[in-house]
């Protein structure tokens, strides 16, 4: 990767001659490089702050020593600027996708919302929906007919025999073991 940089004093002819000549070779020769599909794009505009200043100047007056350079054809009628149209619209595209992924993910995920269950507490009751290795436990009042289990929390043997293991995902930080003792009724 390198940045070229031409200097000196030139009339709006020769300037255009010479910006062309460089536009035309960075569209062509800016994309071999690992971050250039990143900073070819970005130079590009940022040529084009010496194009304005370019079209700024006067057009020649009169003889000079020396006739103007020829300014050529227009960057994207030349072979380079054809070339360069397929990573220019690569770029543009992938561009465009991000612009418009962003707020599309966010939207889906406003809809979709958090898909972690509600989270169990120690002494309260739960209710399961699903069978046991997809397990599917809300919480319910103790006093409820939808109770089923009492959530208990197990000791350093684990859950008492017969109690029920809850999935990690149940608990608040998603890693404490909860036990699920069921209700007599």
């Amino acid at each position: 990767m390198r940045f070229l940089r031409r200097e000196g004093v030139f009339c709006r002819t020769c300037g255009l001659a010479v910006f062309r000549k460089m536009q035309a070779d960075t569209l062509l020769q800016g994309w071999w490089g690992a971050l250039s599909a990143f900073i070819t794009p970005i130079t590009l505009l940022m040529n084009l702050g010496a194009l304005s200043a370019l079209r700024r100047i006067p057009e020649p007056q009169g003889p000079s020593w020396r006739p103007p350079l020829d300014p050529g054809k227009p960057v994207m009628k030349r072979p380079e600027g054809l070339i360069a149209a397929v990573p220019l619209a690569t770029v543009a595209a992938a561009v465009a996708v991000v612009v418009a992924a962003v707020p599309v993910l966010f939207v889906i995920g406003l809809v979709k919302g958090d898909d972690r269950p509600e989270p169990l507490t120690i002494g309260s009751c739960a209710r399961n929906d699903g069978s046991w290795s997809d397990q599917d436990l809300k919480t319910v009042s103790c006093g409820s007919s939808d109770a089923q289990f009492r959530v208990t929390e197990p000791s350093e043997a684990g859950c008492p025999t017969g109690d029920l293991l809850a999935h990690r995902e149940y608990s608040e930080d998603q890693a404490t073991l909860l036990c699920l003792h069921t209700l007599e009724r």
